[in-house]
């Protein structure tokens, strides 16, 4: 139990560091910049610790599951010549891996919303006006709930006077410290410890073969001897060398054996220390047809389909290998799809853990995993006495790099209250000033982000809601290591 609880404590941690630095990636360069940073926290809910250094407060909350950089002025004035108000980074958790945490001031618009439409009797403004609800409401509540306004003489150190490009760089900042950590962390999981890799030694060696559409799980008397066995292919023999071309794989070698039903190839193995040669005609057999992922391929029917391959009846050996450093970008590179992949896919994945967790249907192991199942699956491999200490470090490096390429492809989804939203609004903004100036027209100026408020609130209730559904999915129908 005590090392269940460490796992958790790792992944709380590394979450926790994760979310610390992505919020450095906002905050250096907004500072470079010259914008005014009130505050950077860590965390959400009560503060446990802060303290003031120069004009920013850095502090730690007590929910380690969020956090954001406090920059002044990231929303416009609505008029010219009113103070603008200072704003959140508002760093919003993969749903996928976290929970969920909005912005300080989008959360105070939301509040007050809700607030105002369960009030009749809000009282009018200073001009007699009546107070205006729904949508122009909330924008004004995002303009008004501000953590502190702009000082005289401040005016020029606000967010939205930013050019589009350090816009970018500001709101990209955090994703790219996302980014950098799953670079760290699979580096030491490939170059450190190494992953687990087929080798060219034989592990075992079959008597017979069965074919695919055979209902048998050994070999019976009168079944013809596996053209390995037949060739007096041993468990150990190390694959060296096929019709002369050296063979450094296993999949090299399963390519060659699968292409080659019926033909005869000079293979030499090793054997204590010695090379030998032997004679192998691969059988023609039958075999499960596999799509790129790795499915089986089916009929109209429904029914498997088969095809006809080489085989010779043996099975590879396994290593721990160490990869070298130019083997991270491509591991990176597929993990970072394979993520988007799941984001794209996130509705229907979505109703899938929906109908797992209130159904009987199984959870996908390949889908959307909530705080819970990650803190959950860390327990597991800290505390998995039959496996060494190297394998169970290795396979936390491993969760806490694809953790981070979660939080770097979730945090580009355009969208607000998400990084790439305010990247989309940058963006928006610079062609909108550039077709200004080919048009030569007036500059119009920054765009109105606070008007976003209303996607922002329907973002957060939306993730919000999955989060929770992920949550009780984690619970109910947990997805575990050994399936």
């Amino acid at each position: 139990m005590l090392l269940y609880l460490l796992g958790i404590l790792i992944i709380v941690v590394g979450l926790a560091v994760s979310i610390a630095l992505h919020e450095v990636g906002h905050l250096v360069p907004a500072k470079l910049f010259g914008v005014k940073v009130t505050q950077y926290m860590v965390g959400f809910g009560k503060t446990l610790w802060s303290r003031r250094r120069g004009e920013t407060e850095y502090g730690i909350k007590a929910i380690p599951l969020g956090g954001y950089v406090a920059m002044t002025g990231m929303y416009p004035p609505q008029k010219p010549g009113e103070k603008p108000r200072a704003s959140t980074t508002g760093f919003l958790n993969t749903v996928m891996q976290e929970g969920s945490a909005v912005g300080q001031q989008e959360r105070s618009a939301v509040v007050a919303e809700i607030e105002r439409i369960g009030d009749p009797a809000a009282e009018p403004d200073d001009a007699g006006e009546a107070p205006r609800r729904g949508l122009a409401g909330m924008v004004d509540d995002a303009r008004l709930a501000s953590a502190e306004t702009i000082a005289d003489g401040e005016d020029h150190r606000t967010f939205y006077r930013l050019p589009m490009w350090k816009k970018i760089v500001v709101m990209l900042g955090g994703p790219v410290m996302n980014l950098v950590l799953a670079f760290v962390f699979f580096a030491i999981m490939l170059v450190g410890f190494g992953v687990p890799q087929y080798t060219t030694t034989l592990a075992s060696v079959s008597e017979c073969l069965i074919p695919a559409t055979s209902d048998a799980s050994e070999c019976a008397p009168g079944d013809r001897a596996a053209p390995a066995a037949a060739a007096g292919l041993r468990p150990g023999d190390r694959i060296v060398s096929v019709d002369g071309a050296a063979v450094d794989d296993w999949d090299e070698f399963r390519e060659i054996v699968s292409a080659a039903p019926g033909r005869t190839l000079a293979v030499v193995v090793e054997r204590d220390g010695a090379e030998l040669p032997v004679s192998l005609t691969p059988a023609a057999n039958e075999r499960l047809r596999l799509d790129d992922r790795g499915e089986i391929v089916t009929g109209d029917g429904g029914e498997p389909l088969t095809e006809t391959v080489g085989m010779v009846g043996v099975l590879p050996a396994s290593a721990i290998v160490q990869q070298p450093i130019t083997a991270v970008p491509g591991f990176v590179g597929e993990n970072v799809a394979n993520v988007a992949g799941v984001v794209i896919g996130l509705p229907q994945r979505m109703v899938d853990i929906w109908n797992a967790a209130f159904g009987s249907e199984e959870r996908d192991p390949n889908g959307p995993v909530g705080v819970v199942g990650v803190g959950r699956l860390a327990g597991e491999i800290v505390s998995m006495d039959e496996a060494p200490v190297a394998a169970r470090a290795q396979t936390m490096f491993g969760l806490l790099g694809s953790l981070n390429v979660a939080l770097f492809v979730f945090n580009l989804v355009p969208l607000m209250p998400l990084d790439g939203g305010h990247i989309a609004g940058a963006l928006y903004e610079g062609a909108k000033r550039g077709w200004a100036r080919i048009r030569r027209k007036p500059d119009p100026g920054p765009i109105d982000t606070a008007k976003m408020v209303p996607v922002t609130f329907a973002v957060v209730i939306v993730l919000g809601a999955m989060s929770l559904l992920l949550a009780y999915a984690d619970i109910v129908k947990p997805l575990t290591l050994t399936g």
